[in-house]
């Protein structure tokens, strides 16, 4: 057993034996900042101030030489080797923020919707205690045993009373997971999952406009987020932006049609990028890529939070623009799906979050 002590706060939190920093901090209810978990995107880095740890298998693109000469590491991947380890973690006020993932909650699917001809919803409930989790944040789903490694899946609803989860998983070439999910997985099936996981969550306390910009089964989590915000009464202006190729890979028209019905400050726009507006879509749609449309639509972002969920060039490009339009970087939260496809892949509780697969 090691000790991981959070500079400058003081703060301490146990790590088991063989235990990665970031599960002990999660297990502690820290969020840190994390996407993939698999030594391969970055956004767990932290220096070091004092202690070892095993770094285990990285990437350089995501840890330099020249930032583990600075004491810096990959905390999804790192293990304390010594008795206590100090990190640099937030400040002398940091609090919990996250409730403890859990492993292989056994749930039954009670439903399965064919979104779009790639995406299928999947609707589970819990034989258990509910999973504790905030909007916007992802579970493991798979079955080792029937060739389907488990992958990591962003939840597309809030959190109910009867402990509901929905999932949105988009059909890969040659993915095993999602391919089962697609082809082999039926309503009255049990499965596990495990979590909840990622830091892709909003601040209650952020009073301000808010723009969602999602493409693909991105559109999950913004659902979750978008959903919470609306039932507990945030008032300022919540504008989803959704893209797609064509219209036939628009889904939850129906939902999104009651939101904008429903709450006045609740606004969908559509934009398609293979194809001409069309006015059966929900919300206003238009063409085009959205860095190339946000311009007109929002020539100044500097007042709004941002949240973009998406594939990686997606999220990047929709970052930048909204940053050449004044966005201010604590302001924008992105969730980035990239493939699980690694060279000398890790164990598989090791794997990308809301990854393609």
């Amino acid at each position: 057993m090691s000790r991981i002590r959070l500079h400058p706060s003081g703060r301490t939190v146990e790590c088991r034996d063989g235990e990665t920093v970031l599960s002990a901090l999660e297990q502690a209810g820290y969020a840190l900042p994390n996407n993939c978990r698999a030594g391969a995107c970055g956004e767990c880095k932290v220096k070091v101030v004092s202690g070892q740890f095993d770094q285990g298998m990285v990437l350089d693109m995501a840890l330099s030489q020249a930032e583990r000469k600075d004491g810096y590491g990959l905390m999804c991947m790192a293990k304390p080797i010594s008795d206590e380890l100090v990190i640099e973690f937030g400040t002398a006020d940091a609090k919990p923020k996250l409730f403890p993932p859990r492993e292989n909650a056994l749930f039954v699917v009670t439903d399965r919707i064919a979104r779009t001809p790639r995406i299928v919803e999947l609707r589970l409930r819990p034989l258990g205690q509910p999973l504790r989790y905030w909007p916007g944040q992802y579970v493991m789903l798979g079955d080792a045993s029937a060739g389907a490694p488990p992958r990591c899946y962003s939840i597309a609803n809030a959190p109910r009373p009867d402990g509901e989860i929905v999932l949105e998983i988009t059909r890969v070439d040659g993915g095993p997971t999602s391919n089962w999910a697609h082809d082999a997985l039926t309503v009255g099936a049990q499965v596990r999952l495990s979590g909840p996981y990622g830091t892709f969550i909003g601040d209650p306390s952020v009073d301000s406009p808010v723009l969602c910009m999602a493409a693909g089964s991105g559109l999950a989590p913004i659902l979750a987020l978008t959903d919470a915000a609306l039932r507990r009464g945030y008032r300022p202006p919540v504008t989803l932006l959704f893209s797609a190729a064509t219209k036939l890979d628009v889904y939850e028209q129906g939902l999104l049609a009651y939101w904008q019905a429903k709450y006045r400050n609740f606004k969908v726009l559509v934009t398609l990028t293979r194809a001409t507006p069309d006015e059966g879509l929900t919300g206003q749609s238009l063409t085009g890529r959205i860095p190339t449309i946000l311009p007109g639509l929002f020539p100044d972002l500097s007042k709004h939070a941002l949240f973009v969920a998406g594939s990686p060039p997606f999220v990047s490009d929709c970052v930048a623009a909204a940053k050449a339009l004044g966005a201010k970087d604590d302001q924008i939260h992105s969730e980035g799906y990239v493939s699980q496809q690694l060279p000398e892949a890790p164990p598989p509780d090791r794997l990308m979050a809301n990854a393609l697969a």
